[in-house]
């Protein structure tokens, strides 16, 4: 599981039978003190809840596809939790 912010959303031209009803996001990977690591991509929202400027938690690959209903829908990566606080302990050399 990794960590990313959703920056927008998308609507599609077309519609898969199995992603009927499922949001498509835009993600921004980030780090684990919650800077951006990557390029950003589309995820299928498994949640059905995030919104934008939320931090969530993704995906990617055969687990992706595994989080949605029914299971194996061509997503390469789909939003599994929505994360509500990020606290880093301090550490001491």
């Amino acid at each position: 599981m990794q960590l990313g912010k959703v920056i927008g959303t998308l609507v599609p031209a077309i519609v898969y039978d199995g992603l009927a009803g499922v949001p498509l996001l835009w993600i921004q990977p980030l780090d684990k003190t919650g800077d951006p690591a990557g390029t950003p991509f589309v995820a299928a929202d498994g949640t059905r809840m995030a919104g934008c400027d939320q931090i969530v938690t993704w995906e990617a690959s055969r687990e992706a596809a595994l989080t949605l209903d029914p299971f194996f829908v061509p997503v390469d990566h789909a939003v599994v939790g929505l994360v509500d606080d990020i606290q880093l302990d301090e550490v001491t050399p």
